[in-house]
């Protein structure tokens, strides 16, 4: 409990303190779009580490190296499993480059908080909305083009169960039309730092992250590619069960 209440009062504090500072990342944005999230990334990534401090959280990486094969400057679509909160305060902690996410459009809502994930370059998606869904990915295709990352749950919700839910392909657009690689990620463990424990509380937790190589849909015939497409929530549930082992 002492971990939440620390936690807790370290998110909104901060949060509300470093508004100022939010202004000039926005501002940061609009003059240089790259060099804007580049800024809010690394600021980002800093307060979020602190929190998985706070959480008591340890992370073991695998794959990282498969990252470099792909230039700094240059856009990843990565897809992954989604388990937590802590899902995007992991992953944003841990890549090597400006990462935003594809967030439900109701997280939009949330006060402040909801104003970083933009600084980022995070995108909010309607997904009762078609043609505004489509606006969104059409966005963020654009944002990949300038060398922006992207994370995607294509799960759509948090799932604590054995096997992945159905994935939704309609984002895997992003990486198919901008150019940019596509790289699975799959983690364990990350509900053990908040949701699986009752009541309420931060827990010290050890999870697992490991980033497959990179894949080029935008090079692949068609077939392959629907295949591909298919075959990624088998890729990511085979390294979700290696990591029980």
């Amino acid at each position: 409990m002492i971990r939440l209440i620390f936690g807790g009062i370290y998110f909104v504090l901060s949060v509300i303190i470093c508004l100022p500072y939010h202004l000039y990342l926005w501002i940061s944005v609009k003059k240089d779009n790259y060099k804007g999230w580049y800024k809010s990334w690394r600021f980002v990534r800093g307060y979020f580490k602190t929190l998985l401090w706070f959480a008591g959280t340890k992370i073991e990486l695998r794959g990282f190296e498969n990252l470099s094969e792909v230039p700094q400057d240059k856009g990843i679509l990565f897809i992954g499993n989604h388990r937590s909160y802590f899902d995007i305060v992991a992953l944003q902690s841990v890549v090597d480059r400006p990462l935003g996410f594809i967030a439900k459009k109701e997280f939009q809502k949330v006060p402040f908080f909801s104003w970083w994930v933009a600084d980022i370059g995070s995108l909010f998606l309607d997904r009762k909305n078609i043609r505004a869904g489509m606006e969104t990915i059409n966005e963020g295709i654009e944002r990949m083009k300038k060398g922006l990352s992207l994370g995607l749950y294509p799960e759509g919700t948090r799932n604590h169960g054995d096997t992945l839910l159905p994935f939704k392909a309609g984002g895997y657009r992003l990486a198919e039309k901008s150019s940019s690689a596509m790289v699975l990620v799959s983690m364990t463990g990350m509900d053990d730092i908040l949701e699986n424990n009752k009541p309420i509380r931060l827990k010290k937790a050890n999870v697992i992250i490991e980033f497959s190589k990179p894949y080029y849909p935008h090079e692949m015939e068609v077939k392959d590619r629907k295949e591909f497409y298919n075959e990624i929530p088998n890729l990511i549930q085979e390294k979700l069960d290696e990591h029980k082992q």
